[in-house]
């Protein structure tokens, strides 16, 4: 299994930025699928996750309101959008791809991993 994230950028507070992870390699359309964040110097934190269906969706506080996750499972994506970027929130963005009992919160929950894309937001 193979996931490739892009979409990173640098943008201004307050500005927007969608991020977008694809995957290959036949992974479960059961999986559940999240995004986390490393900041320099820091460990990496959850951000958000959707199940299978896209019917149960899970947000670190920080981002709650701001930031949407989506996944299409036709095209095998999950989307990521951040509205209302803070300086606080600029990070390399992960994708991952968990098909455990989780929970999802937890990065030892996810056995694939993109190469991550970096978000920097400007004050």
């Amino acid at each position: 299994v193979q996931l490739q994230a892009c979409g990173g950028g640098l943008v201004q507070a307050g500005g927007s930025l969608s991020l977008s992870c694809a995957g290959s390699g036949g992974t479960s359309r059961y999986a559940v699928k999240g995004w986390f964040r490393q900041a320099l110097g820091k460990d990496r934190d959850f951000v958000a996750a959707i199940n299978w269906n896209g019917r149960e969706l899970t947000y670190e506080d920080s981002v709650k309101g701001r930031f949407t996750i989506s996944r299409d499972n036709a095209k095998n994506t999950v989307t990521l959008l951040m509205n209302n970027l803070r300086p606080e929130d600029t990070a390399v963005y992960y994708c991952a791809v968990g098909t455990g009992r989780g929970p999802f919160v937890r990065s030892d929950a996810y056995e694939y991993w993109g190469q991550g894309t970096l978000v920097t937001v400007s004050s």
